[in-house]
């Protein structure tokens, strides 16, 4: 029996639902075994402490929101904004950075995520690779890591001098003051997690083959040499805060609060406004008498599986 055609409404409806089923799927993938019941009666928090879901969804749709009109105002004052993302493995970088661009249009908002410097690059100026991926103006650039690998990675790991440790040290702060006077807006975010809830978090995804990926050698590496790179971390936040460019720490233990108070956070280091829009008409369809639709072969669709 063939299906009345859906209504408009009903298909809005339906394609609407779908834009939550997206962050659902998202959340899905932080904790499969939960159901997300939106609509459902107060959901009791999994563990003591932990953000109500429905609360959470609410707050995520406002902030999400709120970085649309923040996207406009770069876009209509032509500003530069750089936000840099570090922290340990599984903190919860990649998590924020996904939720703060989900709804942004990635000609604005892009993401640079480098991988290790090939052999050319290790002999250019330690910079110079980061560099061409700053913004123009109208642009937001989110580095998921960035030269702050120097101070980390490389110093453990021993990718990189003593002297060339120094030299970063001495030339940072005034690579970011150069940045800052040349109109750039520069916000540096360390997500910070405890040992044993970065423990919790690589033993999960060693048990799960979706998240099974995400673990590099390098990875596994920094696991056990957690005191050295807590060294390290602490020796960088002290060196690299400076006025101009100021370190902000995100506890990121609870991976749903340190996505919203990162999000809550970037938002208040900007002064935005609404930027005025013109009401959007659709323009009727010209129609031609002429007109012909050539029907498609059969073979050339994709089988209808589901």
């Amino acid at each position: 029996m063939t299906q009345p055609p859906l209504s408009f409404q009903q298909r809005a409806d339906l394609d609407l639902l779908d834009s939550y089923d997206e962050e659902l799927e998202m959340e899905l993938d932080d904790d499969r075994l939960d159901a997300l019941l939106l609509d459902g009666p107060q959901q009791s928090p999994s563990t003591e402490g932990a953000i109500d879901r429905r609360l959470y969804f609410r707050e995520l749709f406002r902030l999400q929101g709120e970085l649309v009109r923040l996207q406009d105002w770069v876009v209509e004052k032509k500003l530069k904004l750089v936000v840099l993302f570090e922290g340990r493995d599984a903190a919860g970088k990649g998590g924020a950075i996904k939720r703060i661009t989900q709804r942004l249009n990635p000609r604005v908002a892009r993401v640079a995520a480098l991988s290790a410097p090939n052999q050319r690059e290790r002999t250019q100026w330690y910079f110079q690779r980061y560099v061409s991926h700053l913004p123009a103006g109208g642009e937001i650039v989110l580095f998921d890591r960035s030269w702050y690998n120097r101070a980390g990675v490389e110093k453990v790991m021993g990718f990189c001098t003593e002297d060339e440790y120094e030299d970063f040290f001495r030339t940072v702060p005034e690579f970011e003051k150069m940045l800052v006077r040349s109109g750039i807006i520069l916000i540096k975010y360390w997500f910070s997690i405890s040992d044993e809830e970065q423990h919790m978090r690589f033993t999960m995804r060693m048990k799960d083959p979706l998240k099974q990926w995400k673990l590099s050698p390098m990875d596994l590496e920094s696991r056990r040499r957690w005191e050295a790179y807590t060294k390290a971390k602490e020796l960088m936040l002290e060196r690299t805060h400076i006025p101009e460019a100021r370190w902000w720490v995100v506890e990121g233990n609870d991976k749903k609060r340190a996505r919203l108070n990162c999000m809550a956070h970037l938002l208040s280091q900007i002064s935005y406004a609404e930027v005025p829009h013109e009401p959007v008409v659709l323009p009727a369809r010209e129609k031609n008498p002429d007109y012909f639709r050539r029907p498609v072969p059969a073979e050339m669709f994709v089988p209808s599986v589901y």
